[in-house]
């Protein structure tokens, strides 16, 4: 009967010890935790756990029970010095009936003025051959008070646990260092000092990002495609202070109209046919950080009212659920459309939009920031130089024409130009002569549309059709062939544009 009381108390040392070293990362409170429990379990006197340092190669006690800090502090010793040594440099444990006749036992601690009649345990910690410490038991063993096999049994056990709890807060410890240089290197490249433009209009852009950074208040971000609201996103998200947490961007646009709502909010196991685990929304992804709804006018309307309601309460549903979920985020919102007069179209909800509306920034199109250009092609030349071993640059006929084109994608499409500029170049110097034709004739003026007489015998469907059929035809030529651009200019959602596209049979590619 006394030997299954016994067995049972083992199970429940094993069971409590598991969960303190599952509880958390804090090393010395969990390892503090498990030698106090050892304590009662054992009725020890003293117990450490000693840990080598892999610089010093010294064992050092990192968790103690019954022993001041003095006494943990002078706790030292070298790989075969003493009992503790000796153990991590066999890999075997070690049972002394009695300290006092052990003429190994070092008492480095001092805290056992009288060693007679005190038995010591030592057991090495190590995982798949590696022994990275000790943990050591001292205690008064009679007939009545405990049996040193099953003591050496539970603290076999015990070494394991923390062995393994030991090796995945030194992987979880990397993790956080790796993690923390590349936020350094985050918040460096998202700098105000590295967004490149001194033009008036954009260091206005500048100054409100500098006021809102540190601050949780909503901002919407709005400008033309391409000109840099993603990257002030990120900038706004560096700059504050959830920078240690996620920064999640959905791009509205790219995604299908029947699967937003699943992507912001998450899914419940079985909240539909295929739904076989629980899904984490967008939302539940950024807690604690920044989500970057990208393309926020082409939210559906039946998604506005639940989205109003993240805004207000900073709370929702996952779909299948009707469980609450809270969320501390920042939101981040951006658009290249005009809301307000979505508004009064009915396409977007006017309480939404001065909930979005809290700080407005309008970033300039590239071509209200001509100062700029020269400024941005030196810095993209350069990087794609460094990217593609390259040695190109633009002579002074070059930059006048670049400088003078009208960007209709902004700072994307310049970029993108740079890059393929610099790959193609037959030389190091890139003159006028070398730049697309469209640039070269500095493309920002309308191209005209040849109206063709119409045949009385047409049809007003067919004739109207022809009519919308041209407007798309310019409005794509007007912009360089970018959909998001045009479908603005025609007052159309990019879907819209799209359809219609197919259904002309137009080729932007070959505008």
């Amino acid at each position: 009967m006394d030997e299954l009381i016994r067995k049972n108390q083992e199970l429940s040392a094993i069971l409590h010890i598991s969960r303190v070293l599952t509880s958390s990362f804090d090393l010395e409170k969990n390892l503090h935790s498990v030698m106090e429990f050892l304590a009662g379990q054992l009725e020890m006197q003293h117990g450490c756990v000693f840990l080598l340092d892999r610089i010093s190669r010294e064992l050092r006690i990192v968790a103690a029970y019954g022993l001041t800090q003095g006494e943990i502090e002078r706790g030292k010793y070298r790989i075969g010095e003493g009992i503790v040594g000796r153990v991590i440099e066999t890999g075997q444990p070690m049972f002394v009936p009695n300290i006092g006749d052990e003429p190994k036992f070092l008492n480095r601690t001092d805290s056992r003025p009288r060693k007679s009649g005190i038995s010591f345990l030592c057991h090495p910690i190590g995982l798949d051959g590696h022994i990275m410490g000790v943990i050591s038991v001292d205690r008064i063993y009679n007939e009545v008070r405990g049996n040193v096999d099953d003591d050496l049994r539970v603290l076999t056990i015990v070494a394991s646990f923390i062995a393994q709890f030991v090796t995945l807060w030194e992987h979880h410890q990397r993790t956080e260092q790796e993690c923390g240089h590349l936020r350094s290197q985050l918040r460096d490249r998202f700098d105000l000092s590295n967004i490149i433009g001194d033009s008036p209009a954009f260091q206005q852009v500048l100054k409100l990002v500098r006021k809102v950074a540190a601050t949780d208040t909503t901002v919407l971000l709005l400008g033309e495609s391409g000109t840099g609201k993603e990257l002030i996103a990120q900038t706004l998200h560096y700059k504050s202070r959830r920078s240690k947490a996620s920064f999640v961007a959905v791009n509205m646009a790219a995604l299908p109209e029947n699967l937003i709502e699943a992507e912001l909010f998450g899914v419940e196991k079985g909240s539909f046919t295929g739904a076989t685990a629980r899904r984490v929304g967008r939302f539940e992804s950024a807690h604690e950080g920044t989500i970057f709804l990208d393309e926020i006018g082409e939210l559906p309307l039946n998604l506005q009212v639940k989205l109003l309601r993240v805004l207000q309460e900073r709370r929702f549903e996952r779909i299948g659920s009707s469980e609450s979920v809270s969320v501390n985020v920042r939101i981040i919102a951006a658009t290249n459309r005009n809301l307000l007069e979505e508004v009064k179209k009915g396409n977007f909800r006017e309480d939404l939009y001065w909930r979005l509306n809290v700080v407005p920034i309008e970033l300039p199109p590239l071509r209200d920031r001509p100062e700029d250009i020269p400024v941005l092609l030196d810095f993209y030349v350069n990087k794609f130089n460094l990217m593609y071993n390259r040695h190109v640059r633009f002579d002074p006929t070059a930059v006048e024409q670049l400088t003078a084109y009208g960007w209709p994608g902004n700072v994307r499409e310049l970029a993108n130009s740079v890059e393929r500029l610099v790959i193609m170049a037959e030389k190091d110097v890139i003159d006028g002569g070398e730049l697309p034709f469209r640039m070269a004739l500095t493309a920002s003026k309308p191209v005209p549309i040849v109206n063709e007489p119409v045949p009385r015998d047409v049809k007003l469907g067919d004739e109207i059709e022809r009519l919308e059929r041209n407007h798309i035809v310019r409005a794509l030529k007007e912009h360089g062939g970018i959909q998001q651009q045009a479908s603005r200019v025609l007052g159309l959602t990019p879907r819209q544009l799209g359809y219609r596209i197919k259904k002309y049979g137009i080729d932007p590619r070959e505008i």
